[in-house]
């Protein structure tokens, strides 16, 4: 392991730490916030994905001088607009999964059009070099939560050419097609053309 590059997650959501663990363990050493002793919440005011990635990346990129990556993602949804999108983790006003999903279901029920999109942005931020890498899986809106894998709004995101919601599927049919694990194949492909 330590011939391994040293990347820092600038993330403090377990459920992501956890995904891209499996994801990218091989590749790098995967160093968390938790390791760092950093638990406090970074600002993402930005309003875009890759704004909001890069004020994490960079907050921690500055504190310590290590290799550094983060990621913003959000569900866009087309008959409303493409809400919640960049504000899809506090939809409701709160960083509820149930309330979030809940008020989307709700906002949801009158149209016809369900569908929608996940997608993720990686900044990743080495050697003063900023670089993004993205990740998008088509999908629609099912009529309620199904399952308990995953997290989020896993349980009613139904991914295309499937009929169960990412909630339901296997994890390890999750990791090889969601939106996260496509920027981590990104991330990946950069890695092992670069040295960290």
């Amino acid at each position: 392991m330590t011939d391994l590059p040293t990347l820092v997650f600038a993330t403090q959501n377990q459920g992501k730490l956890e995904e891209l663990k499996g994801l990218i363990a091989h590749k790098v050493h995967l160093v968390s916030l938790n390791e760092l002793n950093f638990d406090e919440d970074i600002a993402e005011t930005t309003g875009t994905l890759e704004g909001n990635a890069h004020q994490k990346a960079s907050t921690i990129y500055k504190q310590f001088g290590k290799p550094c990556f983060s990621d913003d993602s959000g569900l866009f949804v087309n008959g409303l607009n493409g809400a919640p999108g960049v504000d899809s983790a506090h939809y409701s006003g709160s960083r509820d999964n149930e309330k979030n999903i809940a008020l989307l279901l709700s906002n949801l029920s009158h149209f016809k059009d369900r569908s929608a999109y996940f997608k993720t942005v990686f900044c990743l931020i080495a050697h003063d070099n900023t670089y993004y890498f993205e990740g998008i899986i088509k999908g629609s809106i099912a009529d309620r939560p199904r399952g308990n894998n995953g997290f989020g709004y896993d349980p009613i995101f139904i991914p295309e050419g499937y009929d169960q919601t990412f909630g339901e599927l296997d994890k390890e049919i999750k990791k090889s097609l969601s939106h996260r694990a496509r920027a981590t194949q990104s991330l990946i492909e950069f890695l092992q053309k670069t040295d960290l």
